[in-house]
This record gives structure tokens, C-alpha cells and sequence, in this order.
């Protein structure tokens, strides 16, 4: 008896972990390679302007993939363009959506943990759903925009897209 309940145990476990698998999501995830490809379309782009900005590519739970220093970079702006890189992911939109609440007055958006309220950081979207984000440190915050801007929009050309 206790024979047959364990395989009746074990077969319904072996069912219902199948009919599980079918329900995990499956998505696309930010590889190094292309972390690299995408940094270098925003160094390509700050090149271009000769800015010296540091640019931080991280996944979609914030973890650091990437990071590049352009030669000359102030050491500040690292952590900078890591902290608006991890905010863009974490809250799934670009880092100037808090950067203009606080000029229009909504000062307590300075109260949300882990938002850095300047503009540089853009979330990495692919098919609808963000797989990371970048964020780019060194000038003024609407030229580090235009740098993560290149970054970002770099991912269709990287997919062939």
C-alpha cells in the first residue's frame, strides 16, 4: 500500500510540475555582448560631442553588466550613471520623469528610495518589457540623456531589428 501511494505521490508531482513549466514566463535577458554593443553606441555618441561621461548598463533588476569610463571622466559621475541606470530599471522609466516632477514641485519624489531625480538614465526595452536600463553621467543631464538615448535605441540595430 505504501508502495502504491508513493508512486500516486510521485506521479502527480511529476504532472503538476509540467503543467507549472508551461506557466513560467519566459523572457529575454541582457547579455554582455550586447551590453557592450549598446555602451559603445553611447561612447560612439559622446565621441561625437567629446563629452567625457562614465555609462552604466545593468539589468532589469539593477545589477551592473557593464561600465565604461571615458578617459578623463570625473570619478563621481560612476556612481551616478550606475545610480541612474538602477533607477530606471528599478522604476521602468526614464530617470528625467522624476528630474521634471520635482521642477513642476512634487518635491516629495525626493523621498522615493533608490530614485535618482536626473536625467541620463533610460530603461532597455525589448518586445514591451524592460530587459535593463542605461545611465550616463558627466555633463549636463540632458546630454547625458542624448548619450543614453544612442545607447537605447542601439538595441534594434545589436537584434538586427
Amino acid at each position: 500500500m505504501k508502495r502504491i501511494l508513493t508512486l500516486v505521490a510521485t506521479s502527480f508531482c511529476l504532472a503538476a510540475s509540467s503543467s507549472f513549466a508551461a506557466e513560467l514566463a519566459s523572457r529575454m535577458a541582457l547579455t554582455l555582448d550586447v551590453a557592450k554593443q549598446l555602451s559603445a553606441a553611447a561612447e560612439a555618441e559622446a565621441a561625437k560631442n567629446n563629452w567625457t561621461v562614465a555609462i552604466a548598463i545593468v539589468d532589469e533588476a539593477g545589477h551592473l553588466v557593464h561600465l565604461a569610463k571615458i578617459d578623463n571622466t570625473q570619478y563621481g559621475s560612476i556612481d551616478v550613471a550606475i545610480q541612474k541606470a538602477q533607477t530606471s530599471a528599478a522604476f521602468k522609466r526614464p530617470t528625467k520623469v522624476f528630474e521634471e516632477a520635482i521642477a513642476g514641485g512634487r518635491n516629495a519624489i525626493i523621498g522615493l528610495k533608490g530614485a535618482l531625480p536626473l536625467e541620463g538614465g533610460l530603461p532597455i526595452i525589448h518586445d514591451g518589457k524592460v530587459i535593463g536600463a542605461i545611465g550616463v553621467s558627466g555633463v549636463k543631464s540632458t546630454e547625458d540623456g542624448q548619450v543614453a538615448k544612442a545607447g537605447a535605441d542601439a538595441l534594434a540595430r545589436v537584434l538586427g531589428k
